[in-house]
């Protein structure tokens, strides 16, 4: 298999990266312009190419990694980008989760497929399997940090507002008018950093809090899971879209958390087993410092508004899973997806739908398997596992949603008329 070389970046490839959530990766995307460097995300999402991982990658590994791959093989396979000079990215954790192995799976589909020609990039922050013409320098990494920032508010504050705008579509062209704004400040590396970042943030929380709404009580659901699987309209089958077409309200956890939570992991094992004391050194005296900064501004941003609901700091997360679950429980998601659970349920978003991706067992565990603990604590959850594989089909995964949401509505309609009485 070639390593994705400096003559390949000078010839114009194009990497081609999963699209895992559409607002984030979208103003990512466009960090890359200032390093000449063409990136494509794949938009290819109809259900039926996961036969085309089941082609090429056996059918008891990860449920993401089935979809990833596949959908990476399709869009070769259709033309979408040229096979002779296209490279592909793809994540590598590196600890004991089997996401560690998309790389290595990925290289062997590909040479079952008969295009070993095409260079696989390994996304990591470990130096596994470098790659001469793609290097992630520190400037790289803190743009990434504040554009997942901004995806974060965007994301926040438009599903908060989506439900209730009055007039259908205000949302969605402001949450694109954003995404266009943000791209060209990173695209010309300038007016998204520092106060122009605070600046914009409290703006976002305005312009989304001008539209005209009416905010008229609805089922509030919150999303857990595997991280793939929680925000990929891929993964989950557009469990949002299918959401506020029962007409509710969906919360979905900030992608910050999951950063602070791997960050955290490298600070405990330090602290266990030893080792890595210069990467421990920067996690927890430069990269945590600065990323709070940022989710102070973010959360100040939101709370300019009563009709936001604001998420929990990771410090608070860090409490809400100490009730219920170990931290030395971090495999997959870990104890960040129980916590997650706690902190919507405490936040008024207690019917919560946990998508639960086959083969990945730490989910299931700190998923399917803490919510017993939680509903013995908080009796009023309402909780659903739905579990997604290559043979689950998508009406009896939404039947199953809505008899959640009969529940939910049964509450809420309780709730209204004891505020009545």
């Amino acid at each position: 298999m070639p390593q994705f070389t400096k003559e390949m970046m000078k010839e114009g490839y194009t990497i081609v990266v999963p699209n895992m959530s559409e607002i984030h990766f979208n103003i990512i995307k466009r960090i890359f312009d200032n390093y000449h460097i063409k990136v494509m995300l794949l938009e290819n999402n109809d259900p039926s190419l996961i036969n085309e991982g089941l082609k090429y990658v056996h059918n008891d590994m990860c449920y993401p990694c089935l979809l990833v791959i596949g959908q990476m093989l399709d869009a070769i396979k259709r033309g979408l980008v040229d096979k002779d000079k296209c490279a592909l990215a793809i994540s590598q954790t590196g600890g004991g989760c089997r996401a560690s192995n998309y790389y290595f799976l990925l290289v062997k589909a590909l040479k079952r497929a008969g295009l070993e020609q095409i260079p696989v990039i390994s996304l990591n922050l470990q130096g596994m399997n470098s790659n001469p013409g793609f290097k992630v320098t520190p400037m790289m990494i803190i743009q990434a940090f504040t554009a997942l920032i901004y995806g974060d508010m965007l994301m926040m504050v438009s599903n908060q507002t989506r439900p209730y705008e009055i007039n259908k579509g205000d949302t969605d062209a402001l949450v694109e008018k954003w995404n266009n704004k943000l791209g060209e400040c990173y695209a010309k590396n300038r007016g998204y950093f520092g106060r122009h970042m605070r600046e914009n943030l409290n703006q976002i929380s305005d312009e989304f809090a001008a539209i005209r709404q009416n905010r008229t009580p609805k089922i509030k659901v919150g999303v857990v899971g595997e991280i793939y699987m929680k925000y990929s309209r891929l993964g989950n089958n557009n469990l949002k879209d299918f959401l506020e077409s029962q007409d509710c309200e969906v919360m979905l956890p900030p992608m910050l958390g999951f950063v602070f939570y791997g960050f955290t992991n490298g600070i405990h094992d330090r602290e266990y087993y030893g080792g890595r004391a210069k990467y421990v050194f920067f996690i927890k005296n430069i990269a945590m410092p600065y990323l709070e900064r940022f989710e102070r501004w973010m959360i100040e941003a939101i709370e300019r508004h009563e009709i936001f609901h604001r998420p929990a700091t990771f410090k608070e997360l860090e409490t809400y899973g100490k009730s219920i679950i170990s931290q030395g429980c971090k495999m997959g998601e870990g104890w960040l997806l129980t916590a997650e659970m706690v902190e919507l349920v405490e936040k008024g978003y207690g019917n919560i739908v946990c998508t639960q991706p086959f083969g990945c067992l730490p989910n299931h565990i700190c998923g399917k398997g803490m919510v017993r603990p939680i509903k013995e604590k908080y009796p009023e959850a309402n909780i659903v596992p739905i579990d997604y594989d290559p043979s689950a089909t998508k009406v009896n995964q939404e039947n199953r949603i809505k008899l959640m949401l009969s529940i939910a509505r049964e509450n809420l309609e309780k709730d209204l008329f004891n505020k009545v009485q």
